[in-house]
């Protein structure tokens, strides 16, 4: 299947209608829906983590369906049920929130580990079995789940085990003062994404998926990869280091950002722009690390700088 090279530009200053600043933000989310990947947005309330999401499907010519996470969503809500049709005597099907090209989990982290896992294990498999039938999932098909960090009361973290099945982690973070004005000056009237109109199909995105397993990766750049995941597995700050999954998705990673940059060859910077996001939320300090005001995002810049840069040539 072909591809616009065009597409990702067009989403990004689609998105960007609303979405104040935040130009790294969007290109993350559009990395992860290249790279087939599900993305935890953790950030304050009243950033837009919501908006963008919307903001996203608005985008795409795609469903979009939105589950409000509270602790009384049933895992059979997410997945779907089957219920006996007693015109025709047999157990028919009914597809749950799950159901849609787009998904946005809102505030995850509120609901039970019990639905949580229901959610995670559908996007590990992008199909869902209900009363031992398979219902695959339509393609594409993204998770963008959102929790609030700095409330505790009532809240289910999610596990380690998890958080290795996302894609990406991101926070928004807040607009600087000259964005804030600008957002002022956009919301004087009713702005909301629904005033987005659609720059992508399914084909587009489809197409842009395949293109990015074709990206080649040179056995250096694999070499690279491993290195850095293997420093991790061995750092005398870090309890848990990164699984061979979080290797794979850095790699898959960095092939959606050469596609990107419009170049079939994978890069050491395509690598590097990728780490933060990709391997940060896939380690675990130590108790005492975490005194020290160590985060992962320093222990990771500085195992970059021990490691040797290959030098790759297209």
């Amino acid at each position: 299947m072909g591809y616009n090279k065009y597409i990702l530009s067009q989403l990004q200053e689609n998105i960007q209608k609303i979405i104040v600043g935040k130009e790294k933000v969007i290109r993350l989310i559009l990395l992860a829906l290249i790279g087939r990947g599900h993305v935890l947005i953790e950030d304050v309330p009243g950033v837009g983590k919501t908006t963008m999401v919307s903001s996203l499907a608005r985008s795409l010519d795609l469903s979009f369906k939105r589950v409000q996470f509270t602790p009384d969503i049933l895992p059979s809500d997410i997945t779907g049920f089957s219920m006996y049709n007693t015109k025709t005597g047999d157990m028919e099907y009914r597809p749950g929130l799950i159901m849609g090209h787009i998904v946005l989990a809102d505030e995850i982290n509120r609901t039970s580990p019990k639905t949580q896992s229901s959610l995670l294990e559908v996007m590990e498999e992008s199909q869902v079995t209900v009363d031992g039938n398979t219902y695959p999932l339509p393609r594409p098909f993204m998770v963008l789940a959102t929790q609030n960090p700095v409330e505790y009361v009532g809240t289910f973290p999610l596990p380690e085990a998890q958080l290795d099945r996302f894609f990406l982690k991101i926070s928004i973070g807040y607009p600087s003062m000259r964005e804030e004005i600008d957002i002022l000056s956009r919301f004087t009237y009713d702005i909301s994404p629904d005033i987005l109109e659609p720059v992508a199909t399914d084909e587009d995105i489809i197409g842009l998926q395949d293109r990015v397993m074709d990206i080649r990766v040179a056995d250096q750049i694999k070499e690279y990869i491993a290195q850095i995941v293997d420093r991790t597995r061995h750092h005398k700050d870090i309890a848990l280091g990164v699984s061979p999954r979080g290797a794979i998705f850095l790699m898959r990673a960095a092939q959606a950002q050469a596609l990107l940059e419009h170049r079939d060859y994978v890069i050491p910077d395509d690598v590097q722009y990728m780490i933060e996001p990709v391997l940060a939320h896939r380690i675990i300090l130590k108790p005492e690390t975490r005194l020290q005001d160590l985060t992962p995002e320093l222990i990771l810049k500085s195992i970059v700088k021990e490691i040797y840069v290959p030098v790759i040539r297209g």
